[in-house]
């Protein structure tokens, strides 16, 4: 009697008989007598890249498998390519990849009786000359087996959302077929999604994206014999130098294409991706992060990607979160909005209870949103006035909304790229709702006391946590609660910076430039060089500034250490440093309300440094280029490469004469062990040209070549100080100024005893201690002399 098997038992028989004749030891060929199913994979040689069957990462994907090309040293399972994006098996074990009998690459499941996918060969070789390889580019190929130079088929050919270095996005000039990206449909369904880039099929040697295949919301301009007209970044001869990568646009008799290589001796992860978003964006894998980098995007502004938001959403550039639902709907997918994925866009929460086009129904109403620019798709209206637009829309159950910015127009149907122009266009619309979404006006004055009642509750938190945290801020903290400092590699700098194309500024033995983070933070990076001294400066700045934490000193995130390649990594200031804002004529005046500020946060962040910390700390070269602002210009001190470590059982370290010239203390210059006392006079020197927006030698009196901080000593013995300044600076705030120019002349006294701590010098500046009237210092007369053709040009001669 014959014995039935059970289904359980035929799927395990078909894996043991598919063990029997796969792919050992993970090889990167697949043979005519081999399959591949279950968890059995293809990997490259060099293990960059593997081949099987996978399932998305995403919540809904259960049941749905694929064969696809995916990174094999970097977690996360990025795929870059998928076979059977249209048609995914339901269990990888019943299901395999073999080579067909005419020597086509075929996706057989057990329940279909037609592959699920397939090369597509024409005109094939048989089966038993035909092998498939997956190379170390990622690309998967079809080759006859007695001649590897001979290619049937590649990935590369049928690429998918992702473009890696050596594939071509290409038109051919004799079929007209133009090899296009496509995105996912969402992000667990790779079926072919709404947008799209390649060459533009019109013929033009421009790149576009699509949406839907026939709207053009970005275009890359036309080739130039150099770049593309409106993306320059990307020219061969822009190609970052040092990166590891390179750009080639090539036009032949055959064909058009752009490409991107990288070098064989470089080890880099890069690729492209056209996102279930519509943004066309590039990445790197940073290593020492264990993220991908963003380096390239478009378009710029992602409101311009047509449809991003979906339907019945409003799409705002400087928000958040870009898209989000207009009044009165919800989210379709609420799964794929956590994912940044909104092209599904909303719906009602209350259906609209129109019946017919004949009647004009009252439980319909308008909710209006100003500040806008309108949605694609309006069709004009013959109305009289707004009131009559109004009752044509509600006569019509398609309306969906209606507006008038000269024309009267009205939407049927869609309502898509609905944009948020706060401060910018000022067109209105009206959104038509169902009456109970729109809350009658006792419920909206109920609402607004609720708003005010629970934002002052709100405020009143945010004030007692801020002031918290600022008390918290004094305490000195060795990287703790900020965790340890990163570790860069040096190429991973240099995609942070696009190989250090945005200069900052130039620093104490190094030059600034702009980075971004993995997590969008902004940095900036201080690469040092062309010192004897470095690798000393270089432990002495990481050891200083990596355990110190202090709201008005510069805080360090990292540091690389490569061979003769140093670099910093500081949190960024968006205001950049003191002087240009001191003494640039193109930059905003400072108020004096903001001088006081920035003065007292200085005197705060250098009173920690030597009274606070374990360890006192002489910064050494206090000016305005080593004082940064943050966007509120709340200063931060930086640049503690000169600085010297002083341990609280010595009063004076000895070291060598070095700083900044019109700012030097006078023991300096006589060669006397230095003390704080030294950054007090230097802080003196800087607090003249707070108060005066100019540099002091500048500001001297032209007639004697009297110095500035004299002349303010000696008018305030003469109680005249204020004639020195202008009436809008003094208006209001003379007791501060004229407090301000005294302690800036006890600052900057012969002796050191003379001089207040910086502590003292916090609680003078803020009112709560009386300060008395202070001699005119000697030593600036002499320094004037020798400073008025020094201009304040540095001196360090330990370089």
């Amino acid at each position: 009697m014959a014995t039935r098997l059970s289904p359980h038992a035929i799927s395990l028989l078909i894996l043991l008989l598919s063990l029997q004749s796969s792919p050992s030891h993970a090889s990167d060929t697949l043979t005519a007598n081999q399959r591949l199913s279950g968890n059995q994979k293809l990997i490259s040689q060099d293990g960059n890249f593997v081949l099987g069957f996978f399932q998305p990462a995403v919540e809904g994907s259960d049941g749905k498998w694929y064969i696809g090309i995916w990174y094999n040293k970097i977690p996360g399972q990025i795929s870059v390519w998928v076979a059977n994006r249209e048609k995914p098996v339901s269990d990888p074990v019943s299901s395999s990849l073999i080579i067909s009998d005419d020597g086509n690459l075929v996706i057989l499941s057990n329940h279909s009786e037609s592959p699920m996918w397939s090369t597509n060969i024409k005109n094939n070789k048989p089966a038993n000359s035909t092998i498939a390889v997956l190379l170390n580019t990622g690309n998967l190929v079809l080759r006859h087996g007695s001649n590897s130079s001979v290619e049937l088929w590649q990935s590369f050919d049928d690429i998918i959302d992702t473009w890696l270095p050596g594939n071509k996005l290409s038109r051919n000039k004799k079929t007209g077929i133009v090899k296009r990206m496509t995105s996912w449909k969402d992000r667990g369904d790779p079926t072919p999604g709404m947008f799209s880039i390649g060459l533009d099929p019109n013929g033009s040697t421009q790149y576009v994206l699509l949406w839907n295949s026939s709207v053009v919301y970005w275009a890359s301009g036309n080739w130039t014999g150099n770049s593309f007209s409106g993306v320059p970044e990307l020219s061969p001869t822009n190609s970052y130098p040092n990166s590891g990568y390179t750009f080639q646009f090539v036009e032949n008799d055959e064909e058009t294409y752009f490409t991107y290589t990288v070098k064989s001796d470089v080890q880099i992860f890069t690729r492209a991706i056209i996102d279930v978003s519509g943004l066309f964006q590039a990445f790197v894998w940073m290593e020492a992060a264990q993220a991908w980098v963003t380096f390239f995007t478009q378009p710029k502004a992602k409101c311009s990607v047509y449809g991003m938001c979906g339907e019945s959403s409003m799409c705002s550039e400087n928000a958040a979160s870009s898209c989000s639902c207009l009044k009165g709907f919800t989210e379709n997918n609420p799964n794929n909005w956590i994912l940044n994925d909104n092209t599904a866009g909303c719906r009602r929460n209350v259906p609209l209870k129109c019946v017919n086009n004949s009647t004009v129904t009252k439980q319909d109403r308008f909710y209006l949103i100003n500040n806008v620019e309108l949605p694609d798709g309006a069709h004009i209206v013959d109305a009289a006035n707004i009131h009559d637009c109004e009752l044509i829309c509600l006569s019509n159950c398609s309306c969906k909304a209606y507006s008038h910015n000269g024309t009267y127009l009205v939407w049927h149907d869609h309502l898509m790229n609905l944009q948020d122009s706060t401060g910018g266009s000022s067109d209105r619309i009206f959104i038509r709702l169902d009456a109970s979404e729109i809350p009658n006006s006792g419920t909206k004055k109920w609402w607004i006391m609720c708003i005010i009642i629970g934002g002052f509750i709100i405020l009143s938190l945010g004030i007692t946590i801020v002031y918290f945290l600022y008390k918290r801020s004094r305490i000195c903290s060795i990287n703790q609660g900020d965790g340890p400092l990163i570790s860069f590699k040096y190429s991973d700098l240099q995609f942070l910076t696009r190989n250090f194309s945005e200069r900052l500024g130039a620093g104490s033995f190094g030059t600034v430039f702009k980075g971004v983070l993995p997590d969008t933070t902004t940095v900036a990076v201080k690469k040092l060089e062309g010192f004897r001294q470095g690798e000393k400066q270089f432990r002495a700045e990481v050891s200083t500034i990596g355990n110190i934490h202090h709201m008005n000193l510069i805080r360090l995130l990292g540091f690389c250490s490569e061979g003769a390649k140093r670099l910093l990594v500081y949190e960024y200031m968006p205001n950049g440093s003191l002087d240009k804002h001191l003494f640039d004529s193109g930059s905003v005046t400072l108020s004096w309300k903001i001088k006081h500020q920035i003065a007292v946060g200085i005197a705060k962040g250098l009173a920690y440094l030597h009274e606070e910390c374990r360890d006192c700390i002489i910064h050494c070269d206090i000016k305005p280029q080593n004082i940064l602002l943050d966007a509120s210009f709340i200063p931060k001190v930086a640049d503690f490469g000169l600085a010297k470590l002083l341990g609280r059982d010595f009063s004076r370290v000895l070291t060598s004469m070095r700083g900044t010239i019109g700012y030097l203390a006078p023991e300096w210059i006589s060669g006397e062990a230095i003390t704080t006392k030294a950054d007090v006079f230097s802080y003196g020197m800087m607090l003249f040209e707070i108060i005066s927006g100019k540099r002091n030698l500048e500001h001297a009196e032209t007639s004697t070549g009297i110095l500035f901080p004299v002349l303010v000593a000696r008018k305030l013995l003469e109680g005249e100080v204020q004639t020195l300044f202008s009436s809008e600076l003094t208006n209001g705030v003379s007791v501060e100024l004229e407090r301000a120019c005294k302690v800036a002349c006890w600052c900057v006294q012969d002796s050191e005893s003379s001089r207040p701590t910086m502590g003292e010098v916090v609680k003078i500046l803020e009112g709560l201690v009386d300060v008395e009237m202070p001699p005119v210092p000697r030593y600036l007369n002499i320094l004037a002399e020798g400073s008025r053709s020094a201009k304040s040009s540095s001196y360090e001669p330990t370089k």
